[in-house]
């Protein structure tokens, strides 16, 4: 099986990967009104007819009537409802529909942000849950809505939608393009079958231009084509399909180191953009890569870096010729046009070596060849005595080669008594094939000199003289030449194509260390410090980074530490950053400097420099680095840009929880506070006309419980700020247990208090007052959401490892999952939580008091009988085994 018709391993496992999982079929429209949720609701009633379990999981009507008609005759799976901010939000319920597990569930608007306390952020992450389960699922998206076109949308709608679905969701899923006229749509929208009259209008000047719809039509209908392309060809190399399958155009453009390179670069970027395909820059490794000078070098990487800025993805393909290495890679990327240049070169030249262009355009099939004109073909370089050196290699390997043709000579002439003259020829293989793998062409060529002379000088008659008598003699030093030859040619091609091999392999093993360690690191200055280390350890320089500011490029990270930047210095960074160029020495630009800087780029511009200089004051870095320079340097600019975006998340989120925070804690001060101090006020004006202690008591009682309640405010903060005062010192359990029952008998009326402790158990080292606390609002806690008139427990049981204090009472629980959202600031869960008054604050207290303590604490139901129950365990280092123990600290 040749590697052309071997199936794509990479596409076997992504099919592997959806084996077992359900399908996901996308509606995709251009603008919101062209019809999606009709198109999957009418597709889904079909599949209902035809006998397959079909549920609606969500569906948005949006008030049209056409729409809510549709839905009639499915099963409708009700949504759950979530508070939040004093607001009902129904949400789909995904545990539901898990439990029904149908055949197919209809999701309308996969780009949906759920609302806060949902299992997950986001609708489209729902439905992955509901495919990894095997349940099929249909959706609607319009096209603003994928992340990747996301700011292309908003460049010319001046619309930027917040919600947004990632790239592989499409990829993942078949796409159906639900489509009408520009003209249409606008008539739909001025008749109000899309907005009320108010919004249609004031739509109709902004977002539904026909510009805007006609840009947004094309978009669709291209990112749908995109993802066919990209499925069709994950089954072709799965299935190892021969042809170009052209779906869409793929161009692939054939570099070189010579100048004349980036004009192809150029012209294969608007061939491009003229018929909107993707296109790769690629170079060929064969063994003259191995000779090319540092110029040669630095004009390939220049020529590569091009095409990178210019939107091409860019490869290095190792290959024994250039028409093998371009038509495999052709062959795999599926590619329809290749653009390459031709050389002027003399005919001499091409009838010894042959035309790349002629060879590559009789060997492709089904692809179409662009050949541009190139330059005339350089003279030949006369040669230094060091390029000389380098090309003919080193004088100790010819002094191994005449070695190893001694040792066979010596050999031979032991042999000569036993064995025949023609056989000793055949010794001299030896040294032509060693020299040949290890030294190269020209020292197999040497060798095989050698060994014909030294064979006609030892063996052939007359011995001792380089005469040949005997004919047959001639054609055997011939033969022996021939094959010598032969050889050499053989050998030093499996040795180049090794070298590339190892090259290769080498540079791949660098990437995926450089990969790794980017990986793992754990904050923006652990990866800038990795990117540097590792930069410098793989091209042996020191490195520096620097990320623009205010003040100008400021260094973050450098390798060794103590590396410190002169103005110079700074101002290459600076142009680099401000022209996306490099700039110091090596480069065109301020070659005064020491040091190299490279940007690092994104789509989102120059994130930062890399700065690369060499402890001798040589080039920073060598010719033959720069191809591997180049990939750690996307590498480094991508793993950056992942490192920000998640910081930006985490901030947004951070900010979303503050607001939430904030919002639940001016819901608590408006009705939470504001309750008791009504009381108070009504209480305070009655007694101004009506004196009489049961006001009095009722002023006290609710300024009891407005003061619990500013306290609970102060003890989160200072749970949330590490200070709480710690005072640990023996502690009954008992004696807490009952002080703590007393002091809260108001908040527990119509409840009996029941305190199970046993005698026999210990005392424990805690901070009384911060366990006094924990109790007062688990007891409170208790006496809000316990059923009216039934029991409150507070028993402690003895176990093998800690002390369990509990709180029990009868009531209706708490939700399953919920066992540990129930100790979350500000958290009121569903249910009888929801429904009764308080902060929120009271458990979260406990949870901040325990651990502060050494403590934990946990919730849970019981069902016999049915309620809540909140423990807290004492380890066994806080229980006092001895009675000395209670006097340690």
């Amino acid at each position: 099986m040749t590697e052309s018709d071997r199936p794509s391993p990479e596409a076997f496992l992504r099919q592997a990967a959806q084996e077992g999982r359900g399908r996901l079929k996308v509606f995709l429209g251009a603008a919101p009104g062209v019809g999606k949720t009709w198109e999957m609701l009418t597709e889904g009633r079909q599949r209902r007819e035809a006998g397959i379990d079909v549920v609606v999981g969500v569906v948005e009507t949006h008030g049209r009537r056409e729409t809510g008609a549709l839905v009639e005759g499915h099963e409708v799976v009700p949504r759950r409802t979530v508070d939040h901010q004093g607001h009902s939000l129904g949400e789909m319920d995904l545990d539901a529909i898990l439990e029904r597990r149908p055949g197919l569930v209809l999701v309308d608007e996969l780009a949906h942000s759920n609302a806060p306390g949902s299992r997950h952020p986001k609708r489209y992450q729902d439905v992955e849950e509901l495919l990894d389960a095997g349940i099929d699922v249909y959706s609607t998206l319009n096209i603003q809505h994928v992340e990747s076109l996301n700011d292309v949308v908003a460049s010319f709608t001046r619309v930027r939608v917040r919600e947004t679905v990632p790239d592989a969701i499409l990829d993942n899923a078949e796409i159906e393009v639900v489509d009408i006229p520009p003209d249409e749509l606008i008539e739909r929208l001025k008749d109000g079958k899309v907005y009320i009259p108010q919004e249609a209008t004031r739509a109709l000047g902004h977002f539904f231009s026909k510009s805007n719809l006609t840009a947004l039509r094309e978009l669709a209908l291209r990112r749908a084509a995109q993802a066919v392309d990209a499925q069709m060809l994950d089954h072709v190399r799965s299935h190892a399909l021969a042809g170009s399958f052209a779906v869409g155009e793929r161009i692939v453009v054939a570099v070189s180191e010579r100048p004349v390179a980036a004009e192809l670069v150029r012209a294969g970027k608007r061939l491009a953009d003229a018929l909107r395909a993707p296109w790769t820059a690629v170079y060929i490794e064969t063994r003259r890569s191995g000779a090319m000078s540092d110029s040669d070098r630095r004009q390939l990487a220049d020529t590569l870096a091009l095409a990178s800025r210019l939107g091409a993805s860019t490869a290095s393909v190792p290959a024994a010729s250039v028409v093998d290495g371009l038509r495999a890679f052709a062959l795999d990327a599926r590619a329809t046009q290749i653009v390459i240049g031709k050389s002027a070169r003399p005919w001499w030249f091409e009838m010894r070596h042959g035309s790349v262009v002629d060879r590559l355009v009789r060997t492709v099939d089904d692809v179409a060849v662009h050949v541009l004109p190139g330059e005339p073909d350089t003279p030949p370089r006369r040669w230094a005595p060091a390029a000389a050196r380098g090309r003919w290699g080193r004088p100790a390997h010819y002094v191994w080669t005449l070695a190893m043709v001694a040792a066979m000579t010596a050999l031979g002439r032991l042999l000569l008594a036993g064995i025949d003259l023609g056989n000793i020829a055949l010794l001299y293989l030896v040294p032509v094939m060693f020299a040949a793998a290890s030294f190269g062409l020209r020292a197999g060529l040497f060798a095989g000199l050698a060994s014909s002379l030294a064979y006609n000088f030892f063996f052939l008659p007359p011995t001792g003289t380089l005469t040949v008598n005997n004919p047959e003699n001639v054609v055997s030093i011939l033969v022996l030449l021939g094959v010598a030859v032969v050889t050499s040619q053989f050998a030093a091609r499996v040795r180049a194509q090794a070298d590339l091999a190892q090259s290769s392999a080498r540079q791949n093993a660098a990437l995926a260390s450089f990969s790794r360690q980017l990986t793992a690191a754990p904050d923006q200055d652990a990866l800038m410090q990795a990117i540097c280390a590792e930069v410098g350890r793989l091209l042996d320089v020191r490195a520096v980074l620097l990320l623009p500011s205010p003040d100008g490029p400021t260094l973050r990270a450098a390798v060794p530490p103590e590396d410190r930047l002169e103005q110079i210095e700074r101002a290459a960074a600076q142009w680099a950053m401000d022209n996306a160029q490099p700039a110091g020495r090596g480069s065109a630009t301020l070659t005064a400097s020491d040091w190299l800087f490279h940007p690092l780029r994104t789509t989102r511009g120059v994130l930062g420099v890399l700065g690369l200089t060499r402890d001798d004051a040589g080039e920073p870095v060598r010719s033959d680095q720069l191809p591997l320079l180049m990939s750690l340097l996307d590498q480094a600019s991508i793993a950056l840009d992942r490192m920000a975006l998640e910081e930006a998340a985490l901030h947004a989120r951070q900010v979303d929880e503050r607001d939430r925070l904030r919002s639940a804690l001016l819901s608590s001060v408006s009705h939470d506070l504001r309750t008791p101090l009504t009381t108070i006020l009504s209480a305070a004006q009655e007694m101004r006309r009506h004196p009489s202690p049961a006001m009095a008591e009722t002023i006290e009682v609710e300024a009891k419980r407005l003061n619990r309640f500013v306290s609970n405010l102060l003890d989160m903060v200072r749970v949330e700020a590490g200070a709480l005062p710690m005072r640990v010192e023996a502690t009954d359990l008992f004696d807490a247990a009952a002080s703590a029952a007393h002091d809260v008998r108001a908040s527990l009326a119509g409840h009996e208090v029941r305190v199970d402790i046993s005698p026999n158990i210990p005392l424990v080292r805690v901070d009384p007052v911060l366990l006094h606390h924990c109790l007062i609002n688990l007891l409170d806690n208790a006496g809000r959401y316990a059923d009216p008139g039934t029991p409150i427990t507070i028993c402690a049981r003895r176990t093998a490892e800690a002390i369990q204090l509990s709180v029990i009472d009868q009531g209706p629980g708490i939700a399953p999952g919920n066992e540990k959202r129930v100790f979350e600031t500000f958290t009121r869960l569903e249910g009888s939580d929801r429904a009764k008054h308080g902060t929120g604050l009271g458990l979260a207290i406990v949870k901040g008091f325990a651990e502060a303590m050494g403590l934990s604490v946990e919730a849970g139901n019981r069902s016999d009988p049915h309620g809540a129950c909140f423990t807290i365990r004492i380890p066994e280092a806080l229980i006092i085994t001895h009675p000395a123990e209670k006097d340690i600290p």
